[in-house]
């Protein structure tokens, strides 16, 4: 018989990872939660006695965090889940998928992954049901639907293949509210307002933008986040997919206007206090110190949430949106990444796992902890574990698009290899539509 709803911290346990168990972090009924979801996804699943197996990414903390979310669907199902995390998740699940072992849901970073696994036939199709409440109770909506949706063996045709759930946002300006405060600038809310933003600090002396894109065997991957950006805020959304497919070449006057208009910052010395040559040779770990240096040495840094990890510990910091261009009258787009969850060995478990995704208290039993972000429409943004959190968090709510990393889901010969160095060497020499037809040849000579 299924648990009840209100049973004491000591039994409210879940079998993960081995044989640990975990208590309930939140107690049910207390704080801002939504325990009315809870409660009615609760009365309507059990399964007692059966159990789930979920394979990802997570590790560590992050592996914690997620069993503490899974001990929600155990109390309200009586069905048990045994979580397994690996640094090695990708290679391992693509072995599965030829040899068997696949668990019954694949929490996987790569939409291009996903759409591997469903042309192989090892991806469960998911319902017009589940797309249609994704469109209506995701913010951006259709892109998660897009983002997820592929050629499926098992459905004969395109299908819906999985759930995107915990997120992550690249399109961030970081700064220091006071020297913002201290120079009279507000915060932009188009393009064009951050170039005046740009180059009223040039006329005040202090280089705008912090820019560094070295990463010893990675260098590069920085300017490649900002093309990406900039696409989105210059080109609508079919012309990036048909650019991260290739379905246009790499040279096409539109992703080239991209890489110049990224060269309007990151080539320009007065807006960058370095050669091109040094901004290239600069760690994008160290790019952001100038931000925090007294006098500042730089205003801005466009990077992703990931960035103050490299802040100083007593570094006064907050972010915004890098925003769209009014001209283009694009929306506003998001550039990011997340993981989406797929059935790969369906039952009646799974099926009902994924119905918990839907409700609001599966993600704000994370999001009240740390490192979680959702688009999720019908979450309490206040239970937020903390103001970083909850403005990016905001930032995915406003979302007109979302599309994830380009090079992340190009072929790793030139989303990790020929983008990256492309992007080097157009910093060197200037030459957009030269080293794009550069990593055309790369890309052709994979084909």
């Amino acid at each position: 018989m299924k648990r009840t709803l209100y049973a004491s911290a000591a039994a409210l346990a879940l079998t993960a990872y081995g044989a640990q168990a975990q208590d309930l972090v939140f107690e049910p009924g207390e704080g801002g939660f939504n325990w009315d979801s809870y409660e009615e996804f609760a009365d309507a699943h059990d399964l007692s006695g059966q159990s789930i197996s979920v394979s990802g990414p997570w590790i560590g903390s992050d592996r914690d965090l997620v069993n503490s979310v899974f001990a929600y669907f155990t109390e309200a199902t009586g069905a048990t889940v045994d979580y397994s995390g690996s640094d090695s998740f990708e290679s391992e699940l693509r072995r599965a998928a030829q040899t068997g072992g696949l668990p019954n849901i694949a929490v996987i970073p790569q939409p291009g992954l996903l759409a591997d696994l469903a042309r192989q036939g090892v991806v469960a199709p998911l319902t017009d049901d589940d797309a249609a409440w994704i469109t209506e109770n995701y913010a951006a909506g259709e892109s998660w639907v897009d983002l997820a949706t592929s050629e499926n063996a098992q459905a004969g045709g395109e299908a819906l293949n999985g759930f995107f759930y915990k997120v992550d946002v690249k399109s961030l300006v970081w700064y220091s509210p006071a020297v913002f405060d201290e120079l009279g600038f507000d915060i932009p809310t188009t393009m064009e307002e951050l170039i005046e933003i740009s180059d009223a600090a040039v006329e005040e002396g202090i280089a705008p933008w912090c820019i560094g894109i070295g990463s010893e065997g990675a260098t590069g991957w920085p300017a490649t986040d900002w093309v990406e950006d900039i696409m989105l805020r210059t080109q609508p959304l079919d012309v990036y997919d048909q650019w991260v497919a290739n379905d246009i070449p790499f040279d096409d006057e539109r992703v080239v206007n991209a890489i110049e208009t990224f060269g309007t910052f990151a080539r320009n010395e007065d807006y960058t206090g370095m050669s091109p040559a040094e901004v290239v040779a600069t760690d994008f770990r160290d790019s952001p110190n100038g931000v925090f240096s007294v006098p500042p040495t730089c205003l801005m840094h466009r990077q992703a949430s990931f960035i103050p990890t490299f802040f100083p510990d007593d570094a006064d910091f907050d972010f915004f949106y890098f925003p769209p261009f009014e001209s283009e009258d694009l929306g506003s787009p998001v550039l990011g990444a997340g993981t989406v969850w797929a059935i790969t060995e369906d039952s009646d478990v799974a099926r009902a796992m994924m119905e918990f995704l839907r409700t609001p208290i599966a993600h704000e039993i994370w999001m009240a902890q740390s490192g979680f972000l959702t688009p999720h429409s019908g979450v309490d943004t206040s239970l937020y574990g903390d103001d970083t959190l909850r403005g990016m968090g905001e930032i995915l709510l406003e979302a007109t698009s979302f599309r994830f990393d380009a090079s992340d889901l190009m072929p790793a010969e030139i989303g990790a290899g020929a983008f990256w160095t492309g992007m080097v060497e157009y910093l060197r020499t200037g030459d957009a539509s030269g080293e794009a037809a550069g990593i055309q040849s790369a890309w052709d000579a994979i084909n």
